[in-house]
């Protein structure tokens, strides 16, 4: 899942090394990532609270969202990915991680379309003319953007509440980055990286992963492992936690890194939707959040400054964070 993928002209941050020891394949099951039934609140508050700080990551169930319109979405994406190439470079207009993304020489596997705050109604139509997508389809993706957006600030509600916060509105008017990936795997080229180890820029990351080919993997916070992470049974969704939710968390939450390999052979689809942060206010964590034991980690900051920073340093697991951690934060 990348929300700011390199285009080729960029040069990701080298994979760093895992040691040996560490790479085998973790022994706990994929089961052990957190559940979280969004109609079970607030008896889920604490669990809810967990997963972002040890896993950054959850599933989702019993959420509104039908089986249906998932379907329809996914079938959406497939088509689109499947236009010619000379129809999908239309929507590249320059600005990295917005529009089309090719296969590269860096990423030989992996394309995807995207359109950056899909909210916005004169930004959606436009990236949907240069596709010349049909009605049904439109109405499919904003139906489907409209359900995931409600569901990212029902989650983000929560979070607020579990933490003892209030915040009205929390989550009110955050751009999205919408984007549909597909992993063009064949037997010929199991073993290679889809998307290589990164964290996600965002706040939170709701994904519709491919409920039928795996090839997720995620880092254990606590021993670094790499685990798999089993496709995801049809209905739910996987949140994923980002940068951006480490800063403002004032570094409870963690930003978990995670990758895609090619493990089945087969084509790979997903549905993502990245709600980033803060349009107009600066990232910061709140008051509460802070204190004399636990002192502020990071700077305020934009959420554009901060996208550029981690392009210019072309850093992919979090690593542009620490342009941003305050002179109080740093242990000696």
């Amino acid at each position: 899942m990348h929300p700011m993928q390199n285009q080729q002209h960029y040069s990701p941050t080298p994979q760093p090394k895992i040691p040996k020891k560490r790479r085998r394949k973790s022994s706990m099951n994929t089961s052990c990532i957190p559940v979280i039934d969004i109609k079970d609140f607030p008896g889920q508050s604490e669990k809810l609270i967990a997963a972002c700080e040890e896993w950054g990551c959850f599933r989702i169930i019993n959420h509104k969202i039908p089986l249906s319109l998932m379907s329809e979405m996914k079938a959406v994406g497939e088509s689109l990915l499947s236009l010619p190439m000379e129809i999908k470079r239309k929507t590249f207009d320059g600005v990295v991680g917005k529009g089309y993304i090719p296969p590269s020489e860096i990423n030989p596997l992996y394309e995807s379309l995207g359109v950056y705050d899909i909210a916005l109604a004169e930004v959606f139509h436009s990236f949907c003319d240069r596709l010349n997508v049909s009605t049904h389809q439109r109405e499919t993706i904003l139906r489907y953007f409209k359900a995931v957006e409600e569901l990212a600030r029902y989650i983000g509600g929560k979070l607020v509440e579990a933490l003892g916060l209030d915040i009205p509105e929390f989550m009110q008017g955050w751009p999205c980055q919408f984007r549909l990936l597909k992993y063009h795997f064949t037997p010929e080229s199991v073993g290679s990286n889809g998307a290589r180890m990164h964290s996600d820029l965002s706040y939170l990351t709701i994904l519709q992963d491919d409920e039928s080919v795996g090839g997720l993997e995620l880092v254990d916070k606590q021993s670094g492992e790499i685990i798999d992470v089993e496709p995801s049974p049809p209905g739910t969704l996987l949140v994923v936690l980002g940068d951006i939710a480490k800063a403002w968390s004032n570094g409870r939450f963690y930003n978990v890194k995670h990758r895609v390999q090619n493990k089945e052979g087969k084509p790979r689809v997903s549905v993502v939707a990245f709600f980033l942060g803060p349009k107009e206010a600066k990232v910061e964590a709140p008051l509460e959040l802070v204190g004399s034991d636990l002192p502020r980690a990071y700077v305020p900051f934009d959420v554009e400054e901060y996208r550029m920073v981690r392009l210019s340093t072309r850093s992919s697991t979090g690593e542009a964070l620490e342009h941003f951690r305050t002179t109080s934060s740093i242990k000696i």
